[in-house]
């Protein structure tokens, strides 16, 4: 695992210092064992890196480039992942719990079956990603572009999704018992067999584009 970090680590050791603040010796400990819990991985570009079940639990991954890499089963609990840029990646499986991904940009990605109950994930863009069955419990969704994602089967109990852009969703069967819709677009969005006890809808553009003033 992590071949094709090989050509990066000696290109990025010469010039981190002068676009990045990543460490280079967290990177080439990620590098050498595909494991760098705390490491300091700020700004560093990992595009299709082979990442699969890699431990970077509370890792510093902000504004990082993790372009099609592939993240599946890795652990990133309490990671912080802001303004990360990460369409197309496969992240299936892998466990963002507490972690941040405010202002991240997983277009695209792989989610299904993550674990990414309780994150900060608010003002991310997760446009035509694939979320199913994953465990977004807890999870702040607020002002996040989640336009055409596929959520069959997740869990949003509890989650903050105010004012976020769910257009054209695929719903079915999501958990969204108590979770906060306020301001939310949900026009055209499929919410078949969803369970939506305890929900606030509170100025709610709803699936057939009536609103839901309270």
């Amino acid at each position: 695992m992590m071949k094709q970090l090989t050509v990066l680590i000696a290109f990025l050791m010469m010039i981190g210092s002068q676009v990045s603040a990543f460490d280079t010796a967290d990177l080439q400990k990620l590098n050498d064992t595909g494991n760098c819990v705390a490491c300091d991985l700020e700004g560093a570009d990992l595009t299709g890196a082979d990442l699969e079940g890699a431990n970077l639990e509370k890792a510093n991954l902000a504004k990082a480039t993790l372009t099609i890499a592939n993240l599946r089963d890795a652990n990133l609990r309490g990671a912080n992942l802001a303004d990360a840029w990460m369409p197309a990646a496969d992240l299936a499986g892998a466990n963002f719990e507490g972690a941040t991904l405010e202002g991240a940009d997983p277009i695209g990605a792989n989610l299904r079956d993550a674990h990414m109950a309780n994150a900060n994930l608010k003002n991310a863009i997760l446009v035509d990603s694939y979320l199913m069955g994953a465990d977004l419990a807890g999870t702040n969704l607020a002002n996040t572009k989640l336009a055409g994602v596929d959520l069959e089967g997740a869990s949003l109990r509890d989650a903050n999704l105010t004012a976020a852009d769910l257009t054209d969703a695929n719903m079915e069967g999501v958990d969204l018992e108590g979770a906060n819709l306020s301001s939310a677009n949900l026009e055209g969005a499929d919410l078949g067999y969803a369970r939506i006890k305890g929900v606030i809808f509170c100025n709610t553009t709803m699936p057939d584009g009536s609103v839901i003033y309270s």
